[in-house]
């Protein structure tokens, strides 16, 4: 197809496509995606193709936040905290139980037509970036499912993932042993990572419109770093159920939780970095039990400790509190 046919009365033109901030609507790349469909439907595997186009660094500063990040867990869950900044359209979860780590690429809130194209784009992208991140092919997949029909070959999936998936099942669903996330990436770099996670904060606050519920939870949150309210309570507050909040929330594309890790991890990194605050007064503040909670949680979102990330922060090390007991 030409650049003419699929841009055709969609305003997409040079000073939109060629500025580096330029932004494009969801439905306008679904209506580009359409046109490819119904010109290009034939061709199997239309969005492999495309999937296995998109490398670490089409995604901006979020590609360089998962090369910096250490671990592949690490870099998954920070892709998934700030997924609304990737081309994805579908819903991807990470979930892991029994050694198994499964991903899951929700497809509802696309359109019928389209997600065949949508669900290959996205799992091959997904493959893309393992691929960059390790700087070679990885071919881990223990399964791998798709809810379309089989198709007459199957060569280009066995291409793209080094396994034959199952089709016409209920979920598109891959997984791996929870190990793999464990394997420490080649260009790592703690404070890098960080720094990189600042600006796709900062980049996800000017996309989200400031009237949005998810913005005004953030800036909740922020309102008492010492007392984090629940969902319950904030909702309360604005005179609204829970579930009414979630709902809103779901419908922006986020989940408390995640904005409750985010505000948790800017507001730590900010407490160590700046503050020089030790573990435990950080877990306090936050709303941790103890700090070996909070250590859990800190190497859950950033993939190294606390003491880690003061280290490759430059920081001084924090010595223990001495308790001394009255004779």
């Amino acid at each position: 197809m030409s650049h003419g046919e699929l841009v055709e009365g969609l305003d997409l033109g040079p000073e939109v496509l060629d500025d580096p901030r330029g932004e494009v609507e969801a439905r306008t790349e679904l209506a580009v995606i359409e046109r490819l469909v119904a010109r290009l439907g034939h061709v199997q595997g239309l969005g492999l193709i495309a999937g296995s186009r998109y490398h670490l660094t089409t995604y901006g500063i979020w590609g360089y936040a998962l090369i910096s990040s250490p671990t592949l867990r690490s870099a998954a869950h920070m892709a998934l905290r700030y997924l609304n900044l990737t081309f994805a359209f579908t819903d991807i979860t990470l979930e892991e139980a029994d050694g198994v780590a499964t991903f899951t690429l929700g497809d509802d809130d696309v359109p019928s037509h389209l997600r065949r194209f949508v669900v290959e784009r996205d799992a091959a992208g997904i493959q893309q970036i393992t691929n960059d991140l390790f700087h070679r092919p990885v071919h881990a997949l223990q399964s791998l499912s798709f809810r379309w029909p089989e198709p007459a070959d199957v060569t280009a999936y066995e291409s793209v993932f080094g396994i034959r998936p199952r089709f016409g099942q209920p979920v598109n669903r891959s997984r791996l042993p929870s190990a793999m996330l464990d394997l420490p990436l080649p260009q790592a770099h703690p404070a890098t990572a960080a720094l990189c996670e600042q600006l796709c904060r900062q980049l996800l606050d000017e996309r989200q419109d400031s009237s949005g519920v998810s913005a005004r939870v953030r800036a909740r949150l922020m309102q008492t770093p010492g007392r984090l309210p629940s969902m319950e309570h904030i909702a309360a507050e604005w005179g609204m159920t829970s579930r009414t909040l979630r709902r809103h929330l779901v419908q922006e594309g986020v989940t408390f939780r995640e904005l409750l890790d985010e505000v948790r991890v800017a507001l730590a990194c900010e407490m160590i970095g700046r503050a020089n605050m030790g573990h435990r007064e950080v877990a306090d503040r936050l709303g941790f039990n103890d700090s070996s909670a909070f250590i859990q949680a800190f190497r859950r979102w950033k993939g190294v400790t606390p003491s880690e990330f003061r280290r490759a922060m430059g920081l001084p090390a924090r010595g223990g509190r001495i308790i001394r007991k009255r004779d």
